[in-house]
């Protein structure tokens, strides 16, 4: 089930959906809006190694905004801070943005119960485009689960990879994946 706008109300009312600052409930998702910081790998020799910790280039958002380009992985991260306690948020494109040829993520949209934090976006365009620092650039909706999960994602147990605070100024978390074990990367069959 997708919440709606009554149903987000409450659930922000009660504390179980946190979105902070709040500027808009649609009807049936919640708008988030891009934060001056954008990183981006360093591409010295243009191979991205999954199993090495990679090195990356911040970069601030001027107040006339950044050009983009194709063929850049651009990670940015959300202005906005959440929290989802009892429900599924999945992080999309504004058609608004979409028909600009930006894409805000490749594959990890899809959120988990429980997470706390900055959504950092894998921003990729068609055409070179200039973006804003606190321009709109996304939406969560917020899906509610059959059943809730024995650990939710912020539980220590889990250990989990992506979990950070509420800074006022955030900045995006490039790839962990270098910190799993070689054969998690490459296993060998």
């Amino acid at each position: 089930m997708i919440l709606t706008d009554e149903l987000l109300k409450k659930k922000i009312e009660e504390g179980s959906i946190v979105v902070s600052p709040l500027t808009a409930i649609g009807t049936n998702s919640i708008d988030v809006h891009l934060a001056k910081t954008l990183m981006v790998y360093d591409h010295s020799d243009w191979i991205l190694d999954a199993a090495k910790p990679m090195s990356v280039e911040m970069i601030e958002i001027p107040d006339n905004g950044l050009v983009l380009h194709p063929g850049v992985l651009y990670l940015g991260v959300t202005k906005e801070y959440t929290e989802t306690h009892e429900d599924v948020p999945i992080l999309e494109g504004k058609s608004s943005v979409g028909r600009l040829g930006i894409n805000i993520h490749c594959t990890a949209g899809f959120g988990d119960v429980g997470f706390c934090g900055h959504w950092t976006l894998e921003i990729f365009v068609v055409q070179s485009i200039r973006v804003y620092a606190g321009m709109p650039i996304g939406q969560i909706v917020y899906h509610t689960p059959s059943n809730k999960p024995l650990r939710n994602y912020s539980h220590p147990e889990r250990n989990s990879s992506y979990v950070n605070n509420g800074e006022e100024n955030p900045i995006p978390v490039p790839s962990k994946l270098w910190k799993k074990a070689p054969q998690q990367i490459n296993p060998v069959f």
